[in-house]
């Protein structure tokens, strides 16, 4: 949660910054955007790739679980695709963009902004965000009514870290290892499910 409030806080100071032309627009224009997204997916790949307990972990997981990423994925997507009927004004590659975030809001809604613009940026920090919200505040009932792993399901890439606590109090903590990889794969699938949606 403080996490989440960090970035929203950033988010509005830039948007301050921004609106009252506090920050020069040289440096808006710039490719600064891309170095710091550059410098964001070395950190990541840096971070998984040292973490090799966790890695090691995953080979004593029920192969079943295995799955559960890729119904995620799917899930995920479809829903996308039957939202994108209702949403005017947007096509099903800008949804199917937002949605391939699946709560990683740090990443997913900087890519956005480099390939489609700060507006479907804005839109998937929120919605990354919201979705990270929805995991945390309603495990107990994702849990009762869906099963042990519907908050792993719901908490999308956020499972290995800011949504593990949660899961860990109601799923049970035979579900850690399950949940670490869940957000592992999804965690490594955002840059390329969001490049390829951002590219049409």
């Amino acid at each position: 949660m403080k996490g989440s409030i960090t970035i929203v806080s950033f988010f509005i100071l830039g948007a301050v910054l921004g609106y009252f032309g506090l920050i020069p627009i040289t440096l808006v224009e710039s490719k600064a955007s891309f170095y710091v997204l550059s410098t964001l997916m070395f950190f990541v790949g840096l971070s998984i790739g040292s973490d090799s307990k966790t890695l090691k972990s995953f080979k004593k997981l029920n192969p079943k679980y295995y799955l559960l990423p890729l119904a995620t994925i799917i899930g995920t997507l479809g829903g996308c695709a039957i939202i994108s009927i209702v949403i005017p004004g947007r096509s099903l590659t800008d949804i199917m963009a937002v949605g391939s975030g699946f709560g990683y809001y740090s990443l997913s809604s900087i890519f956005i902004t480099e390939y489609k613009g700060a507006e479907l940026g804005t839109i998937a920090l929120l919605s990354n965000i919201l979705r990270e919200l929805i995991a945390l505040l309603f495990a107990p009932f994702l849990v009762k009514y869906f099963g042990k792993l519907a908050t792993i399901s719901v908490g999308g890439a956020t499972t290995m870290d800011t949504t593990l606590p949660v899961i860990l109090k109601f799923s049970g903590k035979e579900f850690i290892v399950v949940s670490v990889f869940h957000g592992f794969i999804l965690d490594l699938s955002v840059p390329f499910l969001v490049t390829f949606f951002c590219s049409f």
